[in-house]
């Protein structure tokens, strides 16, 4: 088969959503379905991230895939250095298997390998489309034959809101959980800087820039300030939910997580009360299904209803 591989801005590729987002829907089983509004999302500017946007076509079917990547500089608390990702390989089912794919990938590759990247990452990155390889916890041939690693997995867990109780016992420590209002911004900025300044400080920097609420985020103040934080993702958040994948969860449905609290303040029931409190709030607000992405701690969500649904590999591979 003879295909064209297109290299286009990301930044200017507006148009082009709604063909993307077709063909990973086309791609992809139908709870991994997306829409060109998550497209735009995930193409918006990061801080300190550089994009690729591959597009392979045939003159005869149009557009047959496409391949994103993306590189982060200046961030060495976010990711180690040199660390790049694969975001998004998606190839129509009846063109696979003809080496568009592996040349989406190649190229990929070689553009992360030119911005200084020494591994390339599948998925999880700066805005992913999901956390790694969907569905698997063992690296399928094609990436197996490409060299790529498994370093690792995580879960997606659900549970249902509808009734959702506090677990019994649950212990009540001196601290007060309320959203976060504009005005605490430096607070909730101040304390991811101490606390979490890699990953969840660069999201939430991200979130802001964005012009996203800053009441997504549930702040837990004890006598000092701001001791613990949780991000909620509503149906009219700023992040669109559909990236979360909404699997078989009632209606209307929302995700929790990033979620932490100071390192001199656990073991005291903090997590727990600061987790109880965004289940409250999802639930008062009629959320009844609720999903946590990219978990590695699954037992610490049991208690309050929440199963695994999902398992992701993290592959990678050195370039």
């Amino acid at each position: 088969m003879n295909f064209q591989i297109e290299s286009l801005d990301p930044a200017q590729a507006h148009e082009k959503y709604p063909l993307l987002a077709e063909l990973w829907n086309r791609a992809l089983p139908p709870e991994r379905a997306i829409s060109p509004a998550s497209v735009r999302f995930n193409l918006l500017p990061s801080i300190g991230v550089r994009r690729l946007l591959l597009l392979a076509t045939t003159a005869e079917e149009g557009a047959v895939g496409f391949a994103i990547a993306s590189a982060l500089q200046g961030e060495p608390e976010v990711a180690p250095r040199g660390q790049g990702w694969l975001e998004a390989l998606a190839v129509l089912p009846e063109q696979q298997g003809q080496g568009v794919g592996s040349t989406l990938l190649h190229h990929a590759q070689s553009w992360l390998a030119a911005q200084h990247c020494a591994a390339a990452a599948v998925g999880g990155g700066p805005r992913p489309f999901c956390s790694g390889l969907p569905d698997t916890d063992t690296p399928p041939p094609f990436w197996a034959r490409r060299a790529y690693q498994a370093r690792g997995t995580v879960w997606d867990l659900t549970a249902n809101l509808a009734t959702y109780t506090p677990p019994p016992r649950l212990r009540e420590p001196p601290c007060a959980v309320r959203p976060a209002t504009p005005l605490q911004q430096e607070d909730l900025l101040h304390f991811l800087r101490r606390e979490f300044p890699g990953r969840w400080r660069y999201e939430a920097e991200n979130l802001l820039a964005d012009g996203g609420r800053i009441s997504d985020y549930m702040l837990l103040w004890t006598e000092r300030g701001v001791d613990g934080c949780c991000l909620l993702t509503f149906p009219d958040s700023g992040r669109p939910l559909e990236r979360f994948a909404p699997f078989q969860l009632p209606n209307p449905w929302g995700q929790l997580g990033s979620i932490g609290v100071s390192a001199d303040q656990r073991g005291r029931g903090m997590g727990t009360a600061l987790l109880d409190a965004g289940l409250r709030r999802l639930h008062n607000n009629g959320i009844n299904g609720c999903v946590i992405d990219s978990a590695t701690e699954v037992e610490f969500y049991r208690p309050f209803g929440f199963e695994a649904a999902r398992i992701s590999l993290l592959l990678e591979r050195s370039l």
